[in-house]
């Protein structure tokens, strides 16, 4: 797409329903007795990370070029484990159904559970003693 030439109807219609896709998300997620104090947490600034976060997925979805972060280096920071994306995922799952088209949905969640194995992997490059992911190294 050039520059100036306007977004279809159609995408129009998906930015909208992105844009309630993250709010809903936050939410839900807010309202987690896990997920809600790591995002009040991390979040100072909700109308800006809730542009952000459209952003991310409308380039996700529609690839938009409006997003210019870094989703790990984002997450990097964060004193996340790796349930927390098991239950980042369910409340993703939710917020989709609620709001996204059936097929947006679909590529939507395909795209969140991409997304969280390869932060995960990232994120947790080690395994413990039971196997289980870790950031730290197993003789450190």
């Amino acid at each position: 797409m050039q520059l100036g030439t306007p977004i279809p109807k159609t995408n129009l219609e998906a930015e909208g329903r992105i844009r309630k896709l993250v709010v809903r998300f936050y939410e839900i997620g807010r309202a987690d007795p896990v997920l809600g104090p790591l995002f009040e947490a991390a979040i100072p600034n909700w109308p800006e990370h809730i542009a952000i976060v459209s952003d991310f997925w409308s380039h996700a979805l529609l690839g938009t070029q409006r997003y210019r972060g870094n989703v790990f280096a984002s997450h990097m920071r964060l004193p996340i484990e790796p349930v927390h994306f098991d239950l980042w995922l369910a409340v993703f799952k939710q917020a989709a159904a609620e709001t996204l088209t059936p097929m947006l949905a679909e590529q939507a969640i395909a795209r969140a559970l991409h997304m969280t194995q390869s932060i995960t992997v990232g994120l947790f490059p080690y395994k413990d003693a039971e196997g289980k992911p870790t950031r730290k190294p197993p003789f450190a």
